[in-house]
């Protein structure tokens, strides 16, 4: 039995949380300044992972690799299980020719690609985050953009950044739910918390990204959108969490937004060319008054709508059970890792839920697509294969990523730093998103950084005299603007929108809209323990 220690390094809590933050740093640095291939520099981030386990922290050299390989095989599956089949699908669509009749069907609700990119990146790709989370929406909102003539930077960048507000009620609430079951706070009180946090991002995100699509005259232009969009988003997602189900925030907050920007006259109102052609490629260029058959209309949308039904039906009781049943759980060879109190970690056992994880249902609604779409299985196959072939990088990017983050997690490295952070004192108030933060940047999923870090920032308030459902909530609400920094994201993104080794240049991209947010909600959790406590349940 490999027993973690908070502080290795001389006994010095502040020596080895420098030591143990090392691994992640090389990556991002790796990626940010170096500008090396992300496959490449997830591999060294990796073996950083390895010596600094085996050298500082004392773990046995077969349990390390073990614990390696278990986070590869989790990046394996769920997570690019997940963007394939999401993939697959897209590429079906282009095949057949109706992702041009969905690109134009887009146009026609609104040419401005500043409200189109509302549409896609914010609503649906929140609706996407509501039903599948894992990397789902930025997968598939991302080639959505790009289809529509955005450049695929543009693209990559728009789903990462709208990829936020959704992101703590995602894959019908799981990382809230998650949240509870660790820290031992009431569901509905942690979900009302975190609904009172995340709406206010609803707020900022929307004229973000029309800044981010068309700079200062996307905002003077199409503010008033923006805001409605994000109003309508923010206040449905603050009353289901708070009155109704976590669980149907997100799915209630993405119909909202789209309703609220469908609804508004100014959403119709063309966009001039000059706006047009700043913003798109000439792949949008093409005119929209060509008639177009409904029945072409309605298969176009189709793939989407089977999978909101799929990923819908596999949520109903019974269902879920049935699906739920046909999951192999086992203790994973060569590890038996306990924590610092001498509990065995819930690392030490894997699970593959073989039916019930996004990937599986994606994959189902693309099957069903291509009977639909009358794909015959020759090219329905063909098409497989060229994705896999595309995505091969990406996949030995992710599963470099997600066997670092399993190293460091046993090894005991992220725990070193979340206590680091968590002995601030009465400070711990503005740094407790800092700590959800660095926990999905890590790991690229808020429901691994609340299993993480949630009973830790309980302890670590009471220790401090601070509320503990506040500070646990904060770790979910800070954890969701870690997202978009994540390697395993970027990887996605890059992967979806057809931008093989951009990781470095996504990650400049995104990084100060991502700490930016982050300092928004610390000081928003800061408030909340002070002058703005009115705001809590």
């Amino acid at each position: 039995m490999f027993v973690q220690e908070l502080a290795p390094l001389a006994g010095s809590l502040g020596l080895s949380a420098l030591v143990a933050v090392l691994p992640l740093a090389a990556v991002l640095v790796l990626l940010g300044v170096v500008r090396m291939k992300a496959h490449h520099a997830a591999l060294i981030g990796l073996l950083v992972a390895l010596i600094v386990a085996v050298a500082v922290y004392d773990m046995p050299v077969v349990q390390a690799i073990s614990s390696g390989l278990q986070g590869a095989a989790f990046g394996l599956f769920p997570i690019m299980w997940i963007v394939v089949n999401a993939l697959w699908i897209y590429r079906i669509t282009v095949r057949t020719g109706h992702f041009d009749v969905l690109r134009r069907s887009f146009g026609r609700v609104s040419d401005d690609p500043r409200i189109q990119g509302l549409l896609i990146a914010f609503c649906f790709g929140a609706l996407m985050e509501a039903l599948a989370g894992f990397g789902a929406p930025v997968a598939i909102s991302s080639v959505m953009l790009v289809a529509l003539g955005f450049t695929p930077v543009r693209a990559a960048v728009l789903a990462l950044v709208a990829n936020t507000a959704p992101v703590a009620f995602g894959a019908m609430g799981t990382p809230v739910v998650t949240l509870a079951q660790v820290t031992g706070i009431p569901l509905d009180t942690v979900s009302s918390i975190v609904g009172r946090q995340t709406p206010l991002l609803a707020l900022f995100v929307p004229l973000l990204l029309v800044i981010i699509i068309d700079g200062k005259r996307g905002l003077r232009e199409t503010w008033v959108p923006a805001l409605v969009c994000g109003i309508a988003f923010g206040a449905v997602q603050f009353a289901a969490s708070n009155f109704v189900s976590p669980q149907l925030a997100d799915i209630g907050s993405a119909l909202a937004g789209a309703a609220a920007l469908v609804a508004l006259p100014a959403t119709r109102k063309p966009a001039r060319a000059e706006v047009r052609a700043a913003v798109l490629t000439g792949t949008a260029t093409e005119t929209l008054d060509r008639p177009e058959d409904r029945g072409e209309i309605f298969r176009a949308y189709l793939p989407y709508l089977l999978i909101i039904v799929v990923f819908s039906i596999g949520q109903i009781g019974p269902v879920k059970k049935l699906l739920d049943s046909v999951t192999w759980k086992f203790h994973w060879p060569g590890l038996h890792v306990a924590a610092p109190n001498g509990k065995p970690v819930s690392g030490n056992t894997f699970s593959l839920p073989f039916l019930n994880t996004g990937g599986t249902l994606v994959l189902i609604a693309g099957i069903l697509t291509v009977l639909a779409l009358r794909v015959s299985a020759r090219n329905s196959v063909h098409e497989y294969g060229a994705t896999i072939r595309e995505l091969r990088f990406a996949i030995l990017t992710v599963t470099g990523v997600l066997a670092l983050a399993y190293v460091m997690n046993l090894s005991g490295q992220t725990t070193t730093i979340g206590y680091f952070i968590a002995g601030a004192g009465a400070g711990l108030a503005f740094l407790s998103p800092v700590l959800g933060w660095f926990g999905v940047a890590v790991s690229g999923s808020d429901t691994s950084a609340n299993a993480l870090f949630g009973a830790l920032q309980v302890t670590a308030a009471h220790q401090a005299g601070l509320s503990p459902e506040l500070l646990a909530s904060a770790n979910s609400s800070g954890g969701v603007l870690g997202k978009m920094i994540s390697p395993q994201n970027l990887s996605i993104a890059c992967a979806a929108a057809m931008l093989p080794g951009e990781e470095g240049t996504l990650l400049r991209r995104v990084l100060p809209w991502s700490v930016g947010l982050l300092l928004v909600m610390c000081l928003i959790v800061v408030g909340q323990s002070t002058v703005l406590s009115w705001m809590l349940p």
